[in-house]
């Protein structure tokens, strides 16, 4: 049986990067490493654990199928290790770690959006917690979260995973858009109907639950994505209308490049939620979790938070 040493685990966090990053020219950066260095490093593994991982050439760097199965294993062991040396950590009181947070795009232009205040707050008060922030599609942040790849996620989701836990945190209310040159755009607001907005092209959000997508007469030329960035680009084409958060849209509609339309029956204010793992979690975790929610919850004076977490 073979036993894992603390030089099989730098290997295999090496291994990780490589293939995360899609070959070994490409991890040099996070690494640190020269391409030759981490070659040997991919090569020692090989050694150790007899088999080959991975192929490299002309063809571009392609994982063997036993690479995808020692992958894994390496990723599922990193992640055990890294979550038991927070706890280890915890006990003597010390907040150090890594905290993963999986954000939905385009919040950085809303103001009610206060994870980076938290952020500040953390950076300042316990230095060695080492936060990162990805942006994900609602699917992918429960999905994360449900596979323990990541902390946290902050979001508005439709579907809800078993397993997982929500709070409420604020509503980001949405309107229906027009950009500059649509002929809706110089329409008097009330000469503008809802049957003329349903006629319209209408941009949408793949990922908007099966209820809300049936209220949604969708057209073949109708156009469908994955991120607010993308149907604001419709939108501002023209072309299009779409049902955009207020925040993504001010800058845009104070420039004269979009204008808000007439209320729609399509119309919503999404609920914005910190969604994490039920259980027990580290104190790096509880922190955030805490500092975060307290930023939407008044406290009473003298009896602490109103929320109960």
């Amino acid at each position: 049986m073979m036993k894992i040493s603390g030089a099989d685990l730098h290997l295999l966090s090496v291994f990780d990067s490589v293939v995360r990053n899609g070959g070994f020219s490409a991890a040099q950066a996070e690494l640190g490493l020269s391409q030759p260095t981490i070659s040997n490093h991919i090569t020692a593994l090989e050694t150790r654990l007899g088999v080959i991982l991975c192929q490299r050439g002309r063809r571009g760097f392609q994982l063997t199928d036993k690479g995808r199965q020692v992958h894994e294993i390496a990723v599922d062991l990193l992640r055990r290790i890294d979550h038991h040396s927070m706890s280890l950590t915890a006990l003597k009181g010390s907040l150090v770690g890594q905290l993963k947070i999986a954000v939905v795009d385009c919040v950085a232009s809303d103001p009610e959006f206060r994870l980076t205040e938290v952020v500040h707050r953390l950076n300042d008060e316990a230095p060695g917690i080492r936060i990162e922030i990805e942006v994900e599609k609602p699917g992918g942040v429960l999905r994360r979260l449900a596979e323990g790849e990541i902390h946290a996620g902050i979001g508005s989701f439709d579907n809800k995973i078993k397993g997982l836990s929500y709070i409420s945190l604020y509503e980001e209310r949405h309107s229906v858009y027009c950009g500059k040159g649509h002929p809706l755009f110089s329409t008097p607001a009330e000469s503008i109907t809802q049957q003329d907005m349903d006629k319209c092209v209408w941009v949408h959000r793949g990922y908007w639950s099966r209820e809300r997508k049936k209220s949604q007469q969708v057209i073949e030329a109708d156009r469908i994505v994955d991120q607010i960035e993308a149907q604001l680009l419709f939108t501002l084409s023209g072309d299009y209308i779409g049902l955009l958060p207020d925040h993504a849209a001010a800058s845009y509609l104070a420039c004269g490049r979009l204008r808000k339309l007439p209320p729609h029956e399509d119309n919503f204010d999404c609920m914005m939620q910190l969604v994490y793992r039920s259980g027990t979690h580290p104190k790096t975790f509880q922190v955030f979790r805490e500092m975060l929610v307290g930023l939407y919850r008044p406290r009473t004076p003298g009896r602490g938070s109103s929320t109960r977490l």
